[in-house]
């Protein structure tokens, strides 16, 4: 490959060539004392590492949900409209590693013009009131637990003995009223504040809160969480405030003894049953839906909890989680004598696993299971040879003929694999049926061009067909590209919303990070086989689709970039690459490559650390757009993240502010954040995650790699971060040999969940 673009060098100046593969030598070309020239505007600290975007637990995909600081700390003052939301007195982006800072979107009162977000969550509730009737429809209550042996039996056992011989049943979803989805392609989309609660019941927690020790700022979060009488609850059971983003166990147990005295324990039952809950929840912000029974067990042990067991057991019987052993029935055997070969130790096979999950992600596989198999079920085969003989590529026929004779197809390949599932639904358009393709993003929208839709705006009404009387979506076949954004949740509403007889095909690249929510919907509907695959064998052209392909089968390999596509800028430490990225976006690669500043993305590990989105957010705007911040700690022509919710993040740029909130142009979308939402949902965005990116492309991506990154690489982070960029990659290269060694050995951070083997049981692999 060749060297540096234009003059694009490891020191800044023009002419000295640099290695352009991430796995060359980093003393081709040292830098010189000009590259110190940031190094102390960024120092200290490790990046911060957790999900997939890192390794440990102190970022999480759910931090990739939550937006916080990069100068927005005044939202409030600087609109003028008084304070900001309160983030309980921390650091907005460690709350929402907790759960969702921004509350869930609902509206707080009746409107005249429901906005996309009201919208949205009323479909939604509306579409989990019929899972939850479809449920109860049933035989009996969701089967979880229903045939267990061992440890599990042992704790349904005690269960059973302490509710006088009944099981405690899963809670049931909540209905709730559904707003009419009224379409508003024409009107800004806005983020609607959380529902206001009584100012006597905020007061009762305030109340509560002091005598305990507790901020009083958290008291609005307490009495949403909560509900009306969240202070008699509170003070009844002090670790409920476990139930609140952002509360770890150290902070309830401390609350807990200021309002008990000693009265409290660690052996005691409401803690206990706090902790299980709490675990789960951070399990699901890692992308599990279960944990294994051990799992949990040492988690409750390292708690000082002093009978795990026990309080397993508690914790099953007032409901508070879900025991499962699936696909038990096949591991038992069909005798009673294989039985208790078993019981004596005979072990002909892997051990069914006990798991431990919470009802709202038993009911959503459990109901993405059902649905899937629904439309497997229920499609009706066809003929579409003419069609496929009049597709575009060999790889597009096959998938026309597949999704003619199947339900569900799962397609796979790489970007210029998407045109494939495009040319499918021209085909089938030409059929007179009604396709609907959509994207995971706004970006990957704008990318397909007009048609195009996206998951969140088919949920919500705003965009796609609509729906028809029964309320599933108006279409007979449903193209879902980014597959692997998909959350469990999002997918059980997305399948529950297709009619029967429809067609679904989830089309994605396989090798990037999963989704920033639970679950792994795309992965477990591959390992299961259960529909026809379509793997597409259409290369992603250029030296960046053989880099990224080589990536993907774990080899970094050496490319030739005569078009100074790939370009490595060796760094020594944080400072240094702090100053070569703003110098990479505002001087190098515009000038040599061409493509703006405004189009070129900046893609790092972690929101923390000495090189994470903060620090880069704070340089980069410095030198591309500075400004003292007036609009909550924002500027026009900004580049902003607006995340409307965990794991969805739109980017754009600041147009405006007024008394309705920050005015934002989303890819073409025009957006209002009310002001009081604007420190918890909206960060600079010249630099991003790769979670955040996920789904998203640019002419040109900046990929950042400090040394203190090298703990946060994996083969899928490479993988995604490094297929950001359309005509250009450059990568600020810190790691030496770990880039490498993650490409080749380290694979995506394993997930706990139960799709796979809930589909093998409803439906027969395919072959």
């Amino acid at each position: 490959m060749d060297g540096g673009p234009d003059g694009v060098t490891s020191s800044g100046s023009e002419g000295e060539g640099v290695p352009s593969t991430p796995g060359g030598s980093r003393d081709q070309a040292a830098p010189d004392e000009e590259g110190k020239a940031g190094e102390d505007s960024a120092t200290g600290g490790a990046a911060r590492a957790g999900g997939q975007d890192s390794a440990g637990d102190s970022v999480t995909p759910g931090e990739d949900g939550a937006p916080g600081g990069d100068g927005a700390a005044s939202a409030g003052d600087a609109l003028g409209h008084g304070e900001g939301a309160s983030t309980g007195g921390q650091d907005p982006a460690v709350s929402g590693e907790e759960g969702n800072p921004g509350g869930d979107g609902a509206a707080g009162g009746e409107a005249v013009q429901p906005s996309e977000v009201e919208v949205e969550i009323a479909a939604q509730r509306e579409l989990r009131e019929r899972i939850a009737r479809r449920k109860a429809e049933k035989e009996g209550p969701i089967p979880a637990g229903a045939k267990l042996s061992g440890q599990a039996a042992d704790l349904l056992a005690a269960v059973r003995a302490m509710e006088g011989g009944q099981a405690a049943p899963a809670r049931p979803v909540a209905p709730a009223a559904a707003a009419p989805a009224v379409p508003a392609q024409n009107r800004p989309r806005a983020a609607e504040p959380a529902p206001a609660t009584a100012p006597e019941a905020v007061a009762a927690v305030v109340a509560v809160l002091a005598e305990g020790g507790a901020p009083a700022t958290l008291a609005p979060q307490v009495t949403a969480t909560l509900g009306e009488r969240a202070g008699d609850a509170l003070r009844e059971d002090p670790w409920l405030l476990l139930s609140v983003p952002g509360v770890r166990p150290e902070q309830a147990d401390g609350f807990a003894r200021a309002l008990l005295g000693d009265g409290c324990g660690p052996g005691d039952e409401r803690r206990s049953a706090a902790l299980v809950g709490w675990l789960l929840e951070r399990a699901a912000l890692r992308g599990h839906t279960a944990l294994t029974f051990p799992a949990v067990r040492a988690a409750l042990a390292e708690r000082s909890v002093p009978d795990p067991d026990q309080a397993l057991q508690h914790a099953i019987a007032e409901g508070a989680v879900l025991v499962f052993q699936d696909g038990v029935e096949d591991a038992e055997g069909d005798t009673e004598d294989e039985a208790a070969d078993d019981a004596d130790g005979a072990d002909d096979g892997p051990a069914v696993p006990v798991l431990l999950g919470l009802d709202r992600y038993a009911l959503a596989e459990e109901s993405l299971a059902d649905g899937l198999a629904r439309l497997v079920k229920t499609a009706q085969g066809a003929s579409w040879d003419e069609a496929a003989a009049q597709a575009p590529s060999p790889s597009a026929a096959e998938l026309i003929r597949a999704v003619a004779g199947h339900g569900l197809v799962v397609h796979t390949g790489g970007e210029a694999a998407r045109a494939e599932p495009v040319a499918l639904a021209e085909a089938v358009r030409t059929l007179g049926l009604r396709p609907v393709v959509a994207a995971h993003s706004e970006n990957g929208r704008r990318r397909l061009g007009a048609g195009a839709t996206t998951v969140a705006g088919l949920l919500s009404g705003t965009e796609g067909p609509g729906r028809d009387a029964d309320g599933a979506l108006d279409l007979d076949l449903l193209v879902v590209l980014d597959a692997p954004q998909l959350d469990v949740e999002t997918a059980t509403v997305l399948v529950e919303s297709l009619p029967d007889g429809a067609r679904l095909v989830l089309s994605g690249d396989p090798g990037v990070l999963w989704s920033a929510g639970a679950g792994r919907v795309f992965a477990d509907l591959l390992a299961a086989r259960v529909c026809p695959q379509i793997a597409s064998r259409t290369p992603d052209p250029g030296p960046l689709g053989e880099l990224v392909s080589g990536i993907g089968i774990g080899e970094l390999n050496q490319v030739e970039a005569p078009g100074k596509e790939i370009v490595i800028v060796p760094v020594r430490d944080a400072g240094e690459a702090v100053h070569r990225t703003v110098q990479l976006v505002a001087d190098s690669v515009p000038r040599a490559i061409g493509v703006p500043s405004g189009q070129t993305q900046v893609i790092t590990v972690g929101h923390g650390g000495a090189v994470g989105t903060r620090t880069l957010n704070t340089a980069l705007k410095e030198r591309l757009n500075p400004g003292p911040g007036r609009f909550g700690g924002f500027d026009p022509d900004d580049r902003v993240a607006y995340v409307p919710a965990p794991g969805r993040t739109l980017t754009g740029s600041v147009v405006s502010a007024d008394a309705e909130g920050l005015r934002l142009d989303c890819d073409g979308v025009p957006v209002v954040v009310p002001r009081e939402l604007v420190e918890s949902v909206v960060r600079h965005g010249w630099a991003l995650t790769a979670h955040q990116a996920a789904g998203m492309r640019w002419p040109a991506a900046v990929v950042v790699l400090p040394g203190d990154a090298a703990q946060g690489l994996s083969r899928p982070w490479v993988y995604t971060a490094f297929g950001r960029g359309e005509r250009h990659l450059s990568v600020v290269h810190g790691v030496d040999q770990a880039l490498a060694q993650a490409v080749a050995g380290v694979p995506a951070a394993e997930r706990t969940t139960r799709l796979r083997t809930l589909l093998e049981a409803l439906l027969t692999p395919a072959v």
